[in-house]
């Protein structure tokens, strides 16, 4: 197995190129390091990619905010302008794995492991963010949701990889967050984790809302019933609970150690609506 660390977006598409398929990126390696030692993975090569200026910056503008792909989760959760913007999203970065692992892990990697139960997708899916792709042909953009297509499975092609996030301008009384049910307290896998977005005008009337559920089937959904049943209402006690059934059956989990599939279809409906409650006191603070 040979490694490399390229110090250029060019260098990394060249390398995956001349792989044709049996090289894997490496943003944090708290995944791949453990399937390449459990046998899980065997590349031929492991590309190192973060010594890239442009997979290492954090970028806050008036249009959005701009995170490297390699950027880790803990300079994401001491960052005060993207905490500010996306407490959701850095709630779920925050999530992933101990102290140690925060130093290490990245968004680019969470999203590219491509496992269901990953805690920041359905933030970032939320939240609308494009990815920035990088190729053989230039770049492109795609939005997180079509990125992965199965359990350890992207629609990346062997020479590209993903260079940074793109989120949005956040508008005035908008808001996000993200919640998870695991079966401990701490640093285990997502059994249900629930992302949304939302904007209010004025009057407390809900005018956009993206929703989006992990862990209970093969990709990250993006619950369009959710969001028109938020949509138009002041998020009371009706829409709430025509949320929790769009969420509840939209559901397609499997069951494992972790919960059963009626449990994950009951906590999705409970966890979506509790992150709707979080979103909706904070936007109304914005």
């Amino acid at each position: 197995m040979e490694y490399k660390t390229p110090s250029s977006i060019d260098e990394v598409v060249m390398l995956l190129a001349q792989a044709n398929g049996a090289a894997h990126i490496l943003a944090g390696g708290t995944d791949l390091l453990v399937q390449i030692r459990a046998g899980f993975t065997k590349p031929t090569l492991v590309v190192d990619v973060k010594n890239i200026p442009e997979l290492r910056t954090i970028s806050v503008a008036d249009d959005g905010v701009c995170i490297g792909a390699a950027v880790t989760g803990a300079e994401l959760g001491e960052h005060d302008a993207v905490k500010a913007a996306w407490p959701g999203l850095v709630e779920a970065t925050e999530l992933i794995g101990s102290t140690q692992i925060q130093g290490r892990a990245s968004l680019g990697g969470n999203l590219c492991n491509a496992s269901p139960a990953a805690d920041t997708v359905p933030a970032l899916v939320a939240a609308s963010a494009i990815c920035l792709i990088a190729g053989p042909n230039g770049q492109r953009e795609a939005p997180v949701e079509q990125i992965v297509t199965g359990p350890g499975q992207t629609s990346l092609k062997n020479s590209e990889f993903v260079v940074q996030f793109q989120l949005p301008k956040k508008l005035p009384r908008s808001a996000d967050a993200y919640l998870r049910f695991i079966p401990r307290t701490e640093m285990d896998i997502a059994v249900v984790g629930a992302g949304v977005n939302l904007t209010l005008d004025k009057k407390g009337i809900c005018q956009q809302a993206r929703v989006a559920l992990g862990a209970v089937a093969p990709t990250v959904l993006l619950v369009e019933a959710g969001a028109k049943a938020l949509i138009g209402s002041t998020l009371d006690d009706a829409a709430l609970d025509k949320l929790r059934a769009a969420a509840s059956a939209a559901c397609n989990p499997i069951d494992d150690k972790r919960g059963t599939v009626e449990f994950r279809v009951d906590v999705a409906g409970v966890l979506a609506k509790r992150a709707v409650l979080i979103a909706k006191q904070r936007a109304e603070m914005n």
